[in-house]
């Protein structure tokens, strides 16, 4: 049964024009063409991705987080026994009447006790730190992807006269540049798809999910199609901007806002020409008008011009939350992570203004029982501080 289906699932009218046959794209004189079976090594590329990672974020990541002022926060929570059981036991969101009944049991203030369980919760969280460190390695592999496809790219004919992509296709002989460029893409999309059970969980991780799947089910479609010519021109046109989000979130998480916002607009333009103007006008153009000069339509450019049109429907749609953050928080000279816990950032800087709003109110009690008012000048006998 999984013969007959692998035998249906590799049939010529699948994946390569009408006349052309699978024994037309064997090696011969030298030449080698793309097979399927060359993309089962980014499994094993994706691994050592993996392990390169977790030595870059120690190695590399930590220091330069440092450097920018990044720490590990050291979260200041008194042990109590009562609270934590309630906590691990029970839920982490108390509600209202729990809190009552808590801070009876432990004869504390309702206040104290929510301050209590929102520290808890964020010694759950995953810190600044953590943060920086994944979107370092995302913005040190984007970078090197963009150098990498630039320098296998630029002296290609195809790169700059577009009719060249389909000339003499599919008997177009794979490339060595072609091979570990699209080796390093693919490895890095599935190096990510492994990380997402212990990378900091964000809102959007089903996303995620579906974001990674669908851009290597492309490129392996890409790749057992020979659309390889093609495809690397995608693939430069999205890493591209890329770049320019990780280090806008990188410097983000450092506090540099002014900095950060710099770079978040250089990214909204770059996404804006890539997506907008270089992606449907030269990259669609290319793979849904040219083609007819050479070839009569069949099966696998009616499917990736498909998955194309559908990745530029997504472009549209994360061109319009771009444009909604820019107006909500460029204007408020303040960016954020899109995909942030925002709950969750809302909580520590609540915690934060709590612990400034003690300490002053500790500083008033100090004065006031030495016989000052809270700008530190004697209070005459009978009166109060305003």
């Amino acid at each position: 049964m999984f013969q007959a289906f692998k035998e249906w699932f590799w049939l010529e009218r699948f994946w390569l024009p009408p006349t052309i046959k699978w024994s037309d794209l064997e090696d011969h004189d030298g030449l080698v063409f793309v097979k399927p079976s060359h993309l089962y090594m980014t499994i094993p590329y994706a691994f050592l991705l993996l392990i390169i990672r977790y030595f870059f974020e120690r190695i590399i990541a930590i220091p330069v987080a440092k450097a920018l002022g990044i720490q590990k926060p050291v979260q200041k929570i008194i042990p109590n026994a009562i609270l934590e059981n309630f906590f691990k036991n029970s839920t982490r969101q108390p509600l209202q009447t729990d809190i009552y009944g808590l801070a009876k049991k432990c004869n504390l203030t309702e206040r104290q006790v929510e301050r209590w369980f929102r520290r808890r919760r964020n010694q759950e969280r995953p810190c600044r730190l953590k943060k920086f460190q994944e979107v370092c390695w995302r913005f040190a592999f984007y970078l090197m992807l963009t150098v990498v496809g630039t320098a296998f790219l630029y002296d290609k004919p195809w790169a700059s006269d577009l009719w060249e992509v389909w000339n003499g296709y599919p008997r177009q002989p794979l490339l060595p540049s072609q091979y570990w460029y699209y080796m390093l893409e693919m490895s890095f999309y599935w190096s990510l798809t492994f990380s997402l059970g212990y990378d900091v969980k964000r809102k959007d991780f089903v996303a995620n999910i579906v974001h990674h799947l669908a851009a290597l089910s492309l490129m392996s479609f890409s790749w057992c199609a020979n659309y390889i010519r093609g495809g690397s021109l995608v693939m430069i046109v999205h890493d591209a901007a890329d770049i320019w989000l990780e280090s806008a979130k990188m410097f983000s998480y450092a506090g540099w806002k002014k900095t950060c916002n710099i770079l978040f607009l250089i990214f909204t333009a770059m996404f804006f020409i890539t997506r907008f103007i270089l992606f449907p006008f030269w990259i669609l153009h290319c793979t849904l008008i040219m083609p007819l000069h050479y070839l009569e339509p069949f099966f696998s450019y009616i499917f990736l011009n498909l998955q194309l049109l559908l990745l530029q429907a997504l472009h549209v749609y994360w061109g319009y939350l771009i444009l909604k953050m820019l107006k909500k928080n460029i204007l408020r000279k303040n960016v954020k992570d899109v995909r942030s816990d925002n709950e969750e950032e809302e909580e520590e800087d609540n915690d934060d203004e709590e612990e400034e709003e003690e300490a002053t109110k500790g500083k008033e009690r100090d004065c006031l029982k030495n016989g000052l008012g809270t700008n530190k000048h004697l209070i005459p006998n009978g009166q109060h501080s305003h």
